[in-house]
């Protein structure tokens, strides 16, 4: 019964569940709408790029040119800075430490200047006078002692031992006495100019190093190179700022006065670019938001195309001339980094009026 009924019956349903199947694969799958129709082009002839939005100044990517830990934030994202105005500050205590050390060295160094321009002290004078006039009287004393041991007659009352020792006493009191009278000079001279000069050379030298130790703190106060928004802020305060380089910046900045449109443009059709044609940028999402663009200038050198996302590993594609064109804020609300459809009108196929030819034998 099982074989006689069941299993044809079997065999002709999965028959007919595999035609269904082909059938039901084989209709034709209806294109998903799009999320918003596509700008249309307000020009005949046209070329049409992908533009970025960015900064009139450049999206300015912020760095550090010595690594640290940032210790203190000194500004939010959005807010306008001037050129100057410190942005973060990284971690200094060894600096200012260093500093201190220069600016005490600096301060003997002036001490000692100014001990040497002030010579001799008043005090010193007096003291060098009396040391004077001492030995003086002690070489007069000696004097008079070998005087009356010269004028012994009988040579057997004093030797000729003693004799010496008072004429050598007498010569030693003469030097005492010189050396004396050369100390006052030299006290009533003052300082000698060439100490003066090494004196001066020094503090030189400590001003230097002290000045060296300041630029060193100033390097740890990162500032704002122009005037701009701060667009981005990817450090906090205790985190290690790596100086040089960075694939993704401390700090990004620039100006939103006046926004800025980098249009990518095949290298194929830029022979048929002119900077006097119209151009006009079309808001993805949204092709009834659009603007003018006003021409600013063209960056000649081709490079290759990356997909506009921001990564370094993007996908070379073509090659492509770059174009900027400019908006005031006003006329759109949108950010830098945010990608617009941009049509420019191309002038090498605008139609042309043909002048009618002269027929042989008609005056003009």
């Amino acid at each position: 019964m099982f074989r006689k009924y069941l299993l044809p019956l079997l065999s002709v349903s999965g028959f007919l569940f595999a035609v269904w199947m082909v059938l039901h694969a084989a209709k034709p799958v209806p294109p998903s709408k799009p999320i918003a129709e596509p700008p249309r082009p307000p020009y005949t002839y046209k070329i049409s790029g992908s533009g970025i939005v960015e900064a009139s100044t450049r999206n300015i990517a912020i760095g550090t040119p010595i690594s640290g830990v940032v210790a203190k934030l000194l500004v939010k994202v959005s807010q306008r800075v001037k050129a100057g105005d410190p942005l973060f500050v990284l971690d200094d205590r060894k600096e200012r430490a260093a500093l201190a050390v220069r600016e005490k060295v600096l301060a003997e160094a002036k001490a000692r200047l100014a001990r040497l321009l002030e010579a001799p002290r008043k005090e010193e004078l007096p003291l060098a006078r009396e040391r004077v006039k001492e030995a003086e009287a002690n070489l007069q004393d000696l004097r008079y002692q070998f005087q009356i041991a010269e004028n012994v007659t009988d040579r057997r009352a004093i030797s000729l031992e003693d004799l010496n020792r008072r004429r050598f006493a007498v010569q030693a009191g003469e030097a005492r006495l010189a050396l004396a009278r050369a100390n006052l000079r030299l006290l009533e001279a003052g300082a000698w100019s060439a100490d003066i000069e090494v004196a001066k050379a020094e503090i030189s030298r400590a001003e230097a190093e002290a000045q060296a130790a300041r630029v060193e703190i100033d390097r740890l106060l990162i500032r704002a190179p122009a005037d701009g928004n701060i667009l981005q802020i990817n450090i906090r305060p205790g985190e290690f700022g790596q100086g040089g380089v960075l694939p993704q910046p401390l700090m990004l900045l620039g100006d939103l006065n006046r926004l800025h449109v980098r249009v990518d443009i095949d290298e194929n059709d830029a022979w048929r670019f002119h900077p006097s044609g119209k151009a006009v940028a079309f808001i993805r999402g949204n092709p009834k938001l659009k603007t003018e663009l006003t021409f600013e200038y063209i960056e000649p050198y081709v490079v290759p195309k990356r997909s506009l996302t921001g990564d370094s590993t993007e996908r070379v594609d073509t090659r492509v001339m770059q174009v900027i064109y400019s908006f005031p804020r006003t006329a759109l609300n949108v950010y830098p980094g945010q990608l617009m459809d941009v049509y420019i009108e191309d002038k090498t196929r605008q139609p042309q009026q043909v002048p009618d030819p002269v027929q042989p034998g008609r005056k003009e």
